[in-house]
């Protein structure tokens, strides 16, 4: 079994970083590492995600050059560093743990609790 706890986030205003962690334990060994995000009364949206096999990383559009994801295996942690921070960059933010389907593609088999980030305005 696999869990993955998250941490990092808070209340940050507009403009403001924050950097979200989230650290693998148990039977762990998943290539790909991922972070979604879901604000009050919308679905659950992908944000990033990275590769252990090949480090190539991904990004949904509304978080390029703000955001950076990156990972030390030796501590199975993965990283959001999320910078210029937008109101609606709100949202709860869960890691997830999977496979690297092909380019872009991703499956993601095990996920966290997640952890509230709120930027205000």
């Amino acid at each position: 079994q696999v869990q993955l706890v998250e941490s990092g986030g808070g209340l940050v205003q507009a403009g403001g970083s924050l950097r979200l962690s989230c650290t693998a334990s148990g039977r762990f060994g998943s290539d790909a590492m991922g972070w979604f995000r879901q604000a009050p009364g919308k679905e659950r949206e992908f944000v990033a995600a990275i590769s252990r096999s090949d480090a190539i990383t991904d990004y949904t559009d509304s978080v390029k050059g703000r955001f950076t994801i990156s990972r030390d295996n030796a501590k199975n942690t993965v990283y959001l560093q999320m910078n210029s921070l937008k109101p609606e960059d709100t949202a709860v933010y869960y890691c997830a743990a999977g496979r690297k389907l092909g380019p872009g593609k991703y499956a993601y088999d095990y996920w966290g609790q997640g952890t509230q980030v709120t930027v205000s305005s």
